[in-house]
This record gives C-alpha cells, structure tokens and sequence, in this order.
C-alpha cells in the first residue's frame, strides 16, 4: 500500500517537507532522526539548525500535517530540538569552541550598537543556545555595566575566565582597567588584546559569540578579522542621515574584508506617546533605506523607549528585565533573524 505506515514511509513523507529558510527538505538536511513507529503511533526528532529558529512552530506544524496523511496514524509525537552547525573557515582554525562569531558594527558612537549587542546575546540565550559576549569596544567597554558584572572569576591554567550573566559568557577590556581610566592605544596593543581576548579566553563550548566592535573602522575590526574567522556581521544605525552615512562605511568595511552581512538594525526608531501617536526624534526609515541600497536584509527597526536605558543602566537587559514588552519581542525577531541567517550561511 502506497501509505503503508512504517519508519520509511514516515520519513519519505518527511522528505517532501521544506525548512523555508534553507529551501531544501528536512530529510536532506538531516534534520530526521530517531523515528519510531508502534501500533500507529509516530514519535520522531526534528534537529534545528539553530535553537532561535523563528519557524520552529511553521515546521512543527508541516512535519505533523505531513505524517497524518498517512494511513493508520493514531497518535504524532515531535520532540523539536537544535544543534548549531559551525562555521567550516572556524573549523578549520581547529581548537576552537566557537561554532559561530557574529560582529557588531556601527559606523558611529551613541547608536546603541553595545545595547544592540546585548539583547542579542542574551536572547540567543533564552533559546538555549550556548552563546560568549565579546566587549572589543576597547575605547568604552560598556558591557560589564550592561551586564550587571564588574569582576572576572579567578585566572585557571594559565587562561582568563570569562565571566556570566543571564547564561552568557562576558569578555571585556572593562574587567581589567580600573573604573574612568582612559585608553589611549594605538595598533600593535589593540592587536595583541584582541589576539588575547580569543587566544587566552577559556571559552565554554559555544555556539555563538557575539563581538561587540567600536565606532567605525580601525585597527579593533581588522586585528579581529585576521585572527579569527567572522561569520556575519550585523550593522546598527540611528535614522538621521548623518548615522546612515557613517553606517554605510561599516558595510564596506565589512564587503572589503570579506565578511558575510546578516543585515541592517535602526535603532533609537519612534517614540510612542501616551496617546498612541509616534515622534519621530531622529527620522524615519534610514536604516531601511540603507539596507535597500546595499541590497542587504532589514532585520528590524527597534523604537525609542526608556525602558531599553533603564535596562542597560541597571544591568538587567530589556529581555530579561520586560520579556513580554513589545521592544523585547523586537528584539528577539531580530535575533531569530541573524541565526537564520547564519544557518544559510553555513550549511550553503
């Protein structure tokens, strides 16, 4: 019988659903595991690419449509889990636990490019993903603050240890200068942090770390790109035109060193005011516009709102502080984005 049910019949079915995002099929992407089949009751794994799928329950759905169309099904069990695949040039360094190394860029200081960093971090993981916060913005290491962390746990054989914060490993120049001493470093210094913060780090297994880089585009992003492979980077702007065109710099940056773009973030959009209405502070719809240009993804346009400083300020990200407000679900969107993104990525 053509819809016999059995274990190939489950998973011939299951070859004909797609992951939309890689637009290849489950079966062929390996996502199938562990099917069983008893007395017309189907259990199986379906095996993510990243934990921050944002079709999760899209896929869910089509896998269990598509095994009910078989005859003799009584009862469908899907256990949806993730496993990160890594990034083949990260591999191939060898001896490294990082799977995935995402940059944040902005072209300018005071866009929220560090409170960008952090809600991503920390909303990766809330997925459950493994993820490390690198602070590479040795000119303002504000992720400690943001963080709610000012001391590193003791060195061990020979390594720096990272600090942790809301499941999150925490790197930052922050944790070794003491408090409004001023950095004045020029390129080989930089260079050698930089080369520490990824060689004398004892990084859990991860699978993700997101580097939190400085305004622009100096030594900080080109030390990193030569020590260590960058997955994607992610570009933060504020509307106004004077933000976009710094911003646009980053993304040639970026395009020059050969480093794969995620997207476009604008930050600081509209504020909401009691009575609904939206205030344009800074503009509207440059970080869309910019993102069109260089034909890049917009990943999402997160608003003003006071709640993200106060977050920031207490050291309680806005993701853990408030995660049903709106802001925090924008956050997590955009997230969900990036590792998607990063999936295409890799397993292209």
């Amino acid at each position: 019988m053509q819809n016999e049910l059995n274990k190939e019949s489950v998973i011939e079915k299951l070859s004909t659903v797609m992951d939309p995002e890689l637009n290849r099929d489950l079966v062929s992407l390996n996502m199938v595991k562990d099917v069983i089949v008893e007395n017309g009751n189907v259990s199986l794994s379906i095996v993510l690419t990243t934990p921050a799928c944002p079709l999760k329950n899209h896929i869910q759905n089509d896998v269990r449509s598509a095994i009910a169309q078989l005859d003799g099904v009584n009862d469908i069990k899907i256990n949806m889990t993730a496993k990160v695949p890594q990034d083949r040039e990260i591999k191939d360094k060898g001896n490294i636990s990082i799977k995935n190394i995402i940059a944040i860029s902005s072209g300018k200081g005071g866009v929220g490019k560090s409170t960008v960093a952090v809600n991503i971090a920390v909303a990766l993981s809330n997925t459950g993903s493994k993820v490390g916060l690198m602070d590479a913005d040795i000119y303002g290491p504000n992720i400690p603050t943001m963080m709610g962390l000012n001391t590193l746990p003791q060195p061990k054989d020979g390594k720096l240890i990272p600090a942790e914060a809301f499941g999150v490993e925490v790197m930052s120049i922050g944790f070794l200068v003491k408090d409004g001493q001023p950095l004045i470093w020029r390129g080989p210094l930089l260079h050698s942090t930089i080369k520490q913060f990824i060689a004398d780090v004892k990084w859990g297994p991860l699978d993700y770390l997101v580097v939190d880089l400085p305004p622009g585009t100096g030594d900080v992003q080109l030390s990193l790109s030569q020590h260590i492979p960058i997955t994607c980077g992610v570009v933060v702007t504020t509307p106004q035109q004077v933000s976009v065109d710094d911003a646009s710099r980053g993304i040639e940056m970026f395009q020059k060193l050969d480093i794969p773009i995620a997207g476009v973030v604008e930050n600081m959009g509209g504020l909401e005011l009691p009575d609904g209405t939206i205030l344009d502070v800074f503009g509207s719809g440059g970080g869309e516009d910019m993102a069109n240009k260089y034909n890049l993804n917009f990943l999402g346009r997160i608003p003003l709102d006071q709640d993200v400083r106060i977050s920031g300020d207490s050291g309680v990200p806005i993701v853990i502080r408030h995660p049903d407000e709106k802001v925090s679900m924008i956050f997590n969107n955009i997230t969900g984005k990036i590792a998607s993104h990063i999936s295409q990525l890799v397993l292209k």
